[in-house]
């Protein structure tokens, strides 16, 4: 039996509105949709944005992650939510597995590309590229990323503000992404760094209970929401 394919499939940062054609067309043709869970819960934001396009009856699986940096905890689930998808695919159907944002750029995706990538290098795997939370975030604040010979850097916060110390003498602007946890290292950081003044704190882009804080001068006094980045602009000395 000839494998299915499986699609990475990006499907925006939590807009409902601002998933791709592409993605919408490619939801409906699938046979079974693969979606990120924390270990603890089944919730998946992705799959609220997927539900409406998705056709009718097709199962929808929800493959845990735990949320932990150990290395072997993780590579364990890599491995058997790989083999989980692996074995829907040799049935013969394909599959959607969909992600936040896009999903080459920080995303659960990635550690399964890699895995059936490993195992099964003859499973098809055609990715479907989704719109990031800071193309959204930039669009929401009305600020332009780069223009003429500008640059920019996308950087996790997620261990902390070092990987911002290392960049952002080399760059234009700074996406800071995955800041909820060390939020008060990066904003000792980014006041330390004079940066604090030309920082916009962007929440939940896109989805209801959206935030927006510019110029972070006085900071915030509690960790912002889960889905947090920040964009960061150098200020010229006058």
């Amino acid at each position: 039996m000839k494998n299915g394919t499986l699609y990475g499939v990006g499907v925006g940062p939590g807009d409902p509105d601002l998933i791709t054609l592409k993605a919408a067309k490619i939801l409906k043709q699938v046979d079974v949709i693969f979606a990120a869970a924390s270990t603890k819960n089944s919730y998946s934001l992705a799959m609220e944005i997927a539900s409406p396009h998705l056709k009718e009856g097709a199962p929808v699986v929800s493959l845990g992650f735990p949320m932990t940096r150990d290395k072997k905890k993780l590579a364990d689930a890599w491995e058997k939510n790989g083999r989980k998808v692996v074995e829907s695919l040799k049935k013969g159907g394909n599959a959607a597995f969909i992600t936040l944002g896009d999903p080459l750029i920080y995303s659960t995706f990635g550690y399964i590309f890699h895995t059936i990538k490993e195992t099964e290098p003859d499973i098809p795997i055609e990715i479907i590229p989704g719109i990031t939370s800071y193309q959204a975030g930039a669009a929401a604040v009305g600020q332009i990323l780069v223009e003429a010979e500008e640059s920019f850097a996308v950087v996790s916060g997620a261990l902390g503000a070092e990987r911002l110390k290392d960049v952002v003498h080399n760059t234009d602007r700074v996406i800071l992404l995955k800041v909820y946890h060390q939020y008060r290292e990066i904003m000792d950081t980014l006041n330390q760094l004079g940066l604090a003044s030309g920082s916009i704190l962007i929440s939940r882009c896109g989805l209801d209970d959206e935030v927006i804080l510019r110029d972070l001068k006085e900071g915030f006094d509690t960790p912002p929401p889960y889905l947090s980045l920040l964009l960061i602009k150098k200020i010229d000395p006058v």
